[in-house]
């Protein structure tokens, strides 16, 4: 069984380890290059290995957003974009599985699992100085005393003030004159408040792949992810800054339920209709607490760099560095296609539970961001206030991918080359590269 969460905390306890997924008893195939893009030649492929002859398809959607309730009795679902099909347990038989596994138009056939998301609580001023205090004290074990101080420029201990949040400080996200305008930047998670008081007016496309659930956020968690990476320069209600690209376009695409969970296929269904949607940059603060690398992830994140669209996804919150455990990074981030975001504190020092890189191949943190006290927007109906301050690598990935957007605007870099940008440009911190990868990320200053 696997163990799955959405990178989000509130918490000293941040590792998942004893929280199961299940299977869907559905399988993820994954076509060749040669057949992926041809409508055609993967109808025929499933034809003639599976023997099946109904496949809805994204193509039969209009802007490629695939309604989960309206795939009537389709033996299979193919995301058009990605050259991935979602294959019914009942055409899914042994035979079929087998066939398909050795028929060279196939890449990989894997089942289908269910990801579970974690709730997310507010952090208490007890919780943030006793957690901070506690990784000092291991950080000067493992240093021998060494005090980091400033890390390149960087200064120490930075705080939410009444203007700024201190992530939008660290990353210089509040001194860059890009805004992310005219590019557009996918969330895709528990949906996001539609009548958030902070962006009416702003445009914002969405749409749920969940079936019976409207894009409406009734958890909390993806509304603040779209504040953070795409939150105004001026909140509505006056209080500081917490967005990072403040006009880029925002496309919303619900994946996991307002109760927290969703399956491969609605993260795949929602990948698809960013892509076909022109998303620049896509952010997933999902994953699954899987070593392995998913050929379906990976193939995906391939395919996505190659149409222009850079996926970040949060690293995962697995790990308790204060006990000992460094974690591991899991599916869909340890993909060496798909940037896998790590999470610091205000103090630049690795968040206890962030995830440190696996030895799989792609299995390592590329980037990080700030993650730990993160304030940012939250549904009005579950937060009169609007808004709320959580932890986690689901807060530092819309960090990235803000920025990313940021990157965007200013150089024109797009899939691949914005990666290269992202991680050149990011400051250098006195900490392994294990946990922090290039290090955290920046924005641009001209």
């Amino acid at each position: 069984m696997t163990s799955v969460n959405i990178g989000g905390s509130g918490g000293p306890e941040a590792g998942l380890s004893d929280q199961t997924g299940e299977f869907t008893g559905r399988y993820l195939v994954v076509f060749s290059d040669e057949v992926q893009g041809d409508a055609g030649a993967t109808n025929a492929t499933m034809q003639s290995v599976a023997g099946i002859s109904n496949m809805a398809s994204t193509l039969d959607f209009a802007g490629g957003a695939a309604d989960p309730d309206a795939t009537g009795d389709a033996e299979a679902m193919l995301f058009a974009e990605l050259g991935v099909a979602i294959v019914s347990a009942e055409s899914a038989g042994v035979g079929a599985v087998g066939a398909l596994n050795a028929d060279p138009r196939i890449l990989s056939i894997e089942p289908e699992r269910i990801l579970y998301a974690i709730e997310d609580h507010p952090l208490s001023l007890e919780y943030v100085r006793g957690y901070r205090d506690a990784v000092a004290n291991l950080y000067e074990q493992l240093s021998g005393g060494c005090e980091t101080g400033t890390e390149a420029g960087i200064a120490a201990a930075l705080a939410d003030n009444a203007g700024l949040t201190w992530g939008l400080q660290a990353t210089r996200a509040s001194t860059s004159p890009r805004t992310g305008v005219d590019i557009r930047l996918a969330v895709l998670d528990t949906g996001f408040d539609l009548a958030h008081a902070d962006f009416l007016g702003r445009p914002v496309l969405s749409q749920s792949f969940v079936a019976g659930q409207a894009v409406q956020d009734g958890h909390g968690h993806g509304t603040h992810c779209v504040g953070t990476s795409c939150g105004p320069k001026s909140p509505a209600g006056g209080g500081r800054r917490y967005g990072v690209a403040t006009d880029a376009g925002i496309l919303v695409g619900k994946v996991l339920s307002d109760q927290g969970a969703g399956s491969d296929s609605n993260i795949l269904a929602g990948i698809s209709w960013a892509i076909a949607n022109g998303a620049n940059v896509i952010s997933m603060s999902l994953g699954a607490n899987v070593q392995q690398v998913s050929k379906a992830y990976e193939t995906v994140g391939r395919r996505a760099l190659q149409a222009g669209s850079l996926i970040v996804a949060a690293a995962g919150n697995n790990a308790g560095r204060a006990a000992g455990n460094n974690g591991f990074v899991g599916i869909p981030a340890n993909s060496p296609s798909i940037m896998a975001v790590a999470a610091v504190d205000s103090d630049f020092r690795i968040a206890n539970f962030s995830a440190r890189s696996n030895s799989v191949t792609g299995g390592k943190i590329d980037i990080a961001g700030p993650g730990v006290a993160v304030y940012s927007s939250w549904p009005m109906q579950v937060a009169p206030n609007r808004y709320h301050t959580i932890s986690g690598t689901s807060m530092a990935t819309p960090h990235v991918a803000g920025l990313a957007a940021l990157l965007s605007e200013a150089t024109g870099a797009r899939g691949a080359q914005l990666w290269a940008k992202l991680t050149q440009t990011a400051r250098p911190l006195r900490l392994s590269s294990a946990d922090v990868g290039a290090g955290l990320a920046q924005a641009p200053q001209e």
